[in-house]
């Protein structure tokens, strides 16, 4: 029996990771508008172009190149983002997976250095190597995008290097133009190591939230 690319909800202290359905478009649709100065190299939708987003993803989900899903914001129920796993690679027999990336990830501004990036890509990484046994799981980035580059080896990807002219450009205005791609990877060896980083990691970004909901806490009060 060959392996099929389906996403289970991934759940965390911080975001839930649902996989991507039409319910979702709404939300993307308020999240994608907070501030779009983040997203010069990336594909986010606009708010008018949420429901075409979504189909989109689903459409890559039904050929069986990717499980896309949407970053929920477990505080408020709102979906804040998206994220995927896309472009599995199998081994020869074609039932089990050698490799997956991780990849078409964006957070709506207000997202963004909360800890919420770090703890989808954890339950991402962890499901890839602890429950599908990936040998590898990479990702990658326009090689100009400097701050998506800092956010991946923030997570513990290793860079492998630049390969020129790799993919289509998300940039606006180099419609039909390709990108250089800054490619990084996690192997299952480094897997163990990653994951502790990751989850002191995790730690202290819970740590930091807290300990600004106390502090909101005693401004209301007084």
């Amino acid at each position: 029996m060959g392996f099929t690319l389906e996403g289970p909800v991934l759940e965390g202290a911080l975001v839930r990771l649902e996989p991507l359905e039409h319910r979702h478009a709404a939300d993307l649709a308020v999240a994608a508008e907070e501030d779009r100065s983040s997203y010069r190299f990336t594909w986010v939708p606009t708010a008018a172009e949420a429901e075409e987003y979504v189909d989109a993803q689903l459409a890559r989900a039904a050929a069986g190149k990717m499980a896309p899903y949407a970053q929920v914001d477990r505080a408020t129920g709102r979906a804040v983002g998206a994220t995927s796993y896309w472009d599995p690679r199998l081994w020869p027999e074609g039932d089990r997976l050698r490799a997956i990336e991780v990849g078409f990830t964006w957070l709506a501004a207000s997202a963004q250095g909360t800890g919420v990036n770090t703890e989808a890509k954890y339950l991402l990484f962890r499901h890839a190597f602890e429950n599908w046994d990936v040998a590898r799981l990479d990702l990658k980035t326009d090689a100009r995008n400097g701050r998506s580059r800092a956010a991946i080896e923030g997570v513990g990807a290793r860079f492998e290097g630049v390969l020129r002219n790799w993919s289509q450009s998300w940039a606006p205005g180099e419609d039909g133009r390709l990108r250089d791609s800054a490619i990084f990877s996690i192997t299952a060896a480094e897997w163990p190591h990653c994951r502790a980083a990751l989850e002191e990691r995790m730690g202290r970004d819970l740590e930091r939230r807290r300990g600004r909901q106390r502090e909101a806490g005693l401004l209301a009060q007084g």
